[in-house]
């Protein structure tokens, strides 16, 4: 049974006359009669408006950039289209037509429909639970959002599904090389291999080769900047601590933008599984966790823009002056505080040839997208962190063998015993102390196809035949594009609430920096805790210091 089946009257439910009047004050303009067929909203439109049905129908179909259309569901009297774009304004994946006998229906515009889901309780729960599963639809389904044709398990395939799929965007995938859809496709473009994989855009828009940023820009994901506008807090960093920062901030009614390099959930969105983080008994995805974040802080009106790379702090010493992030592509944005919470970056061993595998063989999270690729083949994986045990316990059930390559004696020392005691249950793993991986092999195809591991007290190494490496070895400090304007400790990492740094005449918040008004959470901290809701804790603890700052900034 699909999820539309199973769950339809939450999908798509129906609000009683006495909702339906409540609902219709915060409407952003008068109803709107439409005759019948009339185009309500269309796919790819951006700031598309959800719409209240208050007489007739109007008929959803999804459709994708191969311009075919599926039916959806009508929605009468009582119903609301769209789904979680609606929310921030971003373009619309669905199309929606007048029913046989038309339709009046009051528009919500993105503004006016987040006033409804804060200002009605029982009203904005339905909405927001509505919303949030239809957008998982249309991600579980096909026939919406944006399509690939190009080769599977390529570099540039794998790069562009990861990066939709991490910022909850509806994805469809076709083999270029086989004789069906994509191929077709492709001929009738009259696209040259080298041009591929091509991106076909819901609104029709062909792109070739696209980058992450070209890709966000024509799927309407990255919204404008205004370089005029001062914003309460810019957040730089889109991971947990980051999303708890734009959750409380926005809640409390401050104007929060936060710019995230890739895709919102950082490191913490490409767990398999948390299951030590309080509230979550059978545990959650990292991504699942990451979403639902996503999805309230932009209930609440933060404003989310991916990927954008922050390449730098102005450091003016006017304490008086705005803040000013720069954004790679010479881009700005204005900020009476900056909350840093740009994490780390994983760390990469000194493999000799380890670029030529990274993107297809070798990886740094293991996502389904991975698993569907090493899918009943032998694997390997270094580390020893609960971020590789998470892995490891996701991996094995889809793998032949999982080598499991440790540098230390064991993994008790930094790994949580449930993991551990789950590790030594799983039949197909073997755990190698001890050990390091010392060169990569290619087949004739340029696929990874052997992996040397070395003894470090023996020196003895053995080869195995494998076909992906997944790579869980920590992280360092994201901080090189700020470390001219904050004090760093002498491993690179952010210090906060120093009393030794020179400020306007009070003393150092505990999460500020060096510089007055900006703060700095989670991994990227001094100090910090390196666990998810360690970071939710400081996203949330940063709020009550940023009013501190504006209040201060409001004196004469």
């Amino acid at each position: 049974m699909s999820m539309v089946e199973d769950r339809h009257d939450q999908m798509f439910p129906t609000l009683s006359p006495a909702q339906v009047e409540t609902a219709k004050r915060f409407a952003s303009a008068a109803p709107r009669r439409f005759a019948p067929g009339e185009t309500v909203f269309a796919v790819g439109e951006p700031h598309a408006p959800a719409w209240l049905v208050l007489e007739g129908e109007i008929e959803v179909v999804r459709s994708d950039g191969r311009g075919v259309e599926e039916p959806v569901t009508t929605e009468g009297v009582g119903q609301i289209s769209g789904e979680v774009s609606q929310l921030s304004g971003r373009p619309a994946l669905a199309t929606g037509r007048a029913g046989p006998a038309g339709c009046l229906a009051a528009p919500f515009d993105a503004a006016h429909l987040r006033a409804l889901v804060i200002g009605s309780a029982d009203v904005g729960e339905l909405v927001m639970r509505a919303f949030i599963l239809r957008r998982v639809a249309l991600i579980e389904g096909s026939g919406a959002g944006a399509v690939i044709p190009g080769a599977p398990g390529s570099r540039a395939v794998i790069q562009l599904e990861g990066f939709l799929g991490r910022n909850g965007y509806p994805v469809t995938v076709l083999d270029s090389a086989d004789h069906g859809e994509g191929r077709d496709l492709v001929e009738r473009l009259g696209v040259q291999p080298g041009d591929l994989p091509l991106m076909l855009c819901p609104d029709g828009t062909v792109l070739k080769r696209p980058s992450e940023p070209q890709a966000a820009a024509c799927l309407g994901i990255t919204p404008d900047l205004d370089p005029e506008k001062l914003y309460d807090v810019a957040v730089v960093g889109g991971g947990p601590a980051g999303l708890a920062t734009a959750v409380y901030a926005a809640s409390e009614g401050l104007d929060v933008i936060v710019v995230e390099k890739r895709a919102f959930g950082g490191q913490a969105g490409a767990s398999a599984r948390i299951e030590n983080y309080l509230g979550f008994p059978t545990g959650i995805s990292g991504m699942a966790l990451a979403g639902r974040a996503f999805n309230q802080a932009q209930k609440f009106g933060a404003e989310i823009a991916i990927p954008l790379d922050a390449s730098g702090l102005e450091c003016d010493p006017d304490p008086n002056a705005p803040l000013q992030v720069h954004i790679e592509g010479g881009q700005a944005l204005c900020a009476r505080t900056v909350v840093i919470a740009s994490g780390a970056r994983y760390r990469r061993p000194e493999i000799a040839n380890l670029a030529e595998f990274e993107g297809t063989s070798v990886s740094y999270w293991a996502s389904p997208i991975e698993a569907k690729l090493c899918e009943g083949e032998a694997v390997a994986l270094v580390g020893a962190g609960n971020s590789a045990g998470q892995a490891v316990v996701f991996l094995a059930p889809k793998v032949a063998k999982l080598h499991m390559i440790v540098r230390g004696e064991g993994l008790e020392a930094s790994m949580s015993a449930y993991l551990i005691e789950r590790i030594s249950a799983l039949p197909n793993v073997e755990v190698h102390t001890r050990t390091v991986v010392a060169s990569l092999a290619a087949d004739s195809h340029g696929k990874l196809a052997k992996a040397t591991f070395s003894h470090l007290d023996t020196g003895e190494t053995h080869d195995k035949d494998l076909h992906h490496l997944f790579l869980f070895i920590g992280a360092d400090p994201n901080t090189t594009w700020v470390k001219d304007c904050v004090a760093l400790d002498h491993h690179g990492f952010i210090r906060t609430g120093d009393t030794t740094e020179p400020t306007r005449g009070r003393s150092v918040l505990p999460l500020e920096t060096s510089r007055p008004g900006v703060f700095a959470i989670g991994d990227v901290r001094s100090g910090s805790t390196k666990r998810v809701g360690a970071a939710i804790g400081e996203g949330a603890a940063v709020v009550a210091q940023i009013h501190a700052v504006l209040a201060e900034q409001r004196k004469p």
